[in-house]
């Protein structure tokens, strides 16, 4: 059975799932089994923390192709009894002997797959700095459904089996990957077992660390003890020193996740939280304030120039992305004025333009309105066009719960076995995100030690009126923001149910370098699902993009997940996007 939207132009779109509801609960992820497993710890008398926690480490068994448990792994709370909202970073730091010139001399200036590029690994840090300080069980509490899966197995889903086909190279490359991936030498077939038996012994060791201690708190600090001083710590710094990386136990020992505030922004009453500029979360909320000044109901939803409004507004917060955005401990970030809105009014201009930019534009001038700028100005990268294939996209997966209380909890952890191998007597992939740095002194992304690399996962959390509204978050790399804002702008813009705007069809602009090494930049490009390049496609390209399409529900526009409180009535709605594996389940 469909479901059907009307848009006010007469149009409908339909959806394939029916809108989930629940009024105590709601979780939803990138697989049913990690949706499934959060509800089970809400049924315990967990907490939306909690439930999070299950479902990310059930997601690092179940789409290890996608993200790692030693991976990256940001988070964005709403803690309801204290009305407030926290980030936690989950990104780990280069190694301290890791350098442009390490690279230049050693890799002949490439950041090669492999451990050359494994920062410090956050995932795990992430998960339990959350489950200690805002959740109620200890980790093996929440664990277990995890190593479950990792030890008895999960079957092969078709998302994982379509992707891994997709890059068989790069997954078979590594020899460590082929006993979990290619038993016999084949992929395994859809519906067979996949273990990742050396995982759960990870596990296993973690929780009889906890065990040994008394409290909750002081448990869960022991687990992490094992990962970033133990036996593990040392298993995953041999490996990667046998084949050539930079990182040490010291390293690992020295690293812990910050908790940071937000940043935030507001669209037409909402307020909309992400993650700081060490990632790109202030992407979204940047894009949102230059789209609040057209009129985009006006436009037509999905039509041709609303398509090209949210391609030419993030055209340019990209650009300003590219320009400023890095790790604040080591670059001077102008959030406040990219943020301002006398910012997004003078930037907003140029959205006035029928066509195409063409290339990304030059960044703008944020520190005009930033407290104390002394009028300093972006750096301008010489951009050159690259031709061919860029990286392969290995992606990443989200997840979030809102619990009875109104605790909410969102995170989107990545890092797969594409380009860093499972690590043997470890059952994980090593955090890879170095890839996401530049090799360019100048770039606020550049390489140097201890440095986060700029991050693409990045969830969101939006309030109404002093009020928990709404979370979301997406695999996709530099599509993410696109995918959540056209998520968001389909719920409050156009009425649409979650379910509803998560399965509408999406586009997105690829008009910068990617933010993956080699960090391919093809000038106009636009990529629109095959629906609307029937309908939107020839205006596009008369506007100056160079389009292509994506065929129509395949995966690379995304898995937007999202949980919406209603303010009239108090029911939490789910929207799980079956482009991908997602499930959302309430009660």
């Amino acid at each position: 059975m469909a479901f059907r939207h009307r848009l006010p132009d007469g149009r409908e779109y339909l959806s394939h799932r029916p809108q989930v509801t629940g009024r105590r609960a709601m979780v939803a992820s990138g697989h049913h089994l990690a949706t499934q497993a959060g509800l089970r710890i809400l049924d315990r008398g967990g907490n939306a923390v909690d439930a999070g926690v299950a479902a990310g480490l059930c997601m690092s068994v179940l789409l290890t192709d996608m993200i790692s448990f030693l991976g990256v792994a940001p988070i964005i709370l709403y803690l309801a009894g204290e009305k407030r909202v926290v980030t936690i970073s989950g990104l780990g730091r280069w190694p301290r002997a890791a350098s442009i010139r390490w690279f230049r001399e050693k890799w002949g200036g490439e950041i090669p797959p492999g451990v050359a590029r494994c920062v410090v690994p956050a995932a795990a840090d992430a998960w339990l700095t959350a489950l200690e300080r805002y959740g109620t069980m200890r980790f093996a509490e929440v664990a277990a459904d995890a190593a479950e899966l990792a030890g008895r197995g999960f079957p092969m889903h078709h998302f994982m089996h379509e992707h891994i086909t997709e890059g068989r190279e790069n997954y078979h490359r590594f020899p460590e990957n082929r006993p979990v991936y290619f038993p016999g030498g084949e992929l395994a077939p859809v519906g067979s077992p996949v273990f990742h038996r050396e995982l759960a012994e990870t596990f296993g060791r973690m929780a009889r660390a906890e065990a040994k201690t008394g409290s909750r708190p002081a448990g869960i600090r022991a687990a992490r003890e094992e990962i970033y001083r133990g036996e593990t710590a040392r298993r995953i710094v041999d490996f990667i020193q046998k084949n050539g990386g930079a990182m040490t136990l010291e390293d690992l020992a020295d690293f812990h996740v910050k908790e940071e505030p937000p940043v935030v922004s507001t669209y037409k009453g909402h307020e909309v939280f992400a993650c700081g500029p060490w990632c790109q979360g202030a992407s979204l909320p940047q894009a949102l304030n230059l789209l609040e000044t057209v009129d985009l109901q006006a436009l037509g939803h999905n039509r041709p120039a609303y398509l090209h409004a949210l391609f030419a507004a993030f055209d340019l917060a990209f650009a300003d992305r590219h320009a400023y955005l890095g790790d604040p401990e080591f670059v001077e970030v102008p959030i406040e004025g990219l943020l301002s809105k006398g910012y997004a009014a003078e930037r907003a201009r140029l959205l006035a333009r029928e066509e195409a930019f063409g290339q990304m534009p030059p960044a703008g001038d944020p520190w005009a309105f930033q407290r104390n700028g002394n009028g300093r100005k972006a750096t301008d990268f010489g951009l050159k066009e690259t031709a061919g294939a860029g990286a392969f996209e290995q992606d990443t997966s989200f997840c979030t719960a809102v619990d009875a209380e109104g605790n909410a909890f969102a995170a989107t952890p990545s890092d797969g076995s594409a380009d860093v191998p499972i690590f043997p007597g470890v059952g994980a992939a090593v955090s890879g995100r170095g890839s996401q740095s530049w090799l360019e002194e100048a770039h606020p992304s550049s390489v140097q030690p201890w440095k986060r690399p700029r991050l693409t996962p990045a969830p969101a959390l939006v309030m109404k009126d002093g009020q928990f509204h709404m979370t979301l978050g997406t695999p996709g790399g530099d599509v993410q923001p696109q995918a959540m804002a056209q998520v968001f702008l389909n719920i409050v813009e156009f009425g649409m149910a979650p379910q509803m705007a998560t399965e509408a069809p999406r586009g997105a602009t690829f008009n910068f370098p990617n933010s993956f090494w080699p960090h391919e930049y093809k000038p106009g490009r636009a990529v629109v699902e095959q629906s609307i390049e029937r309908e939107a496609g020839a205006e596009l390209r008369a506007r100056g993009y160079k389009l292509d399409a994506w065929p129509d529900y395949g995966w690379r526009p995304g898995g937007v997940c999202c949980i919406l409180r209603d303010p009239k009535t108090g029911l939490l709605l789910g929207g799980a996007d079956p482009r991908r594996e997602s499930y959302a389940a309430g009660w």
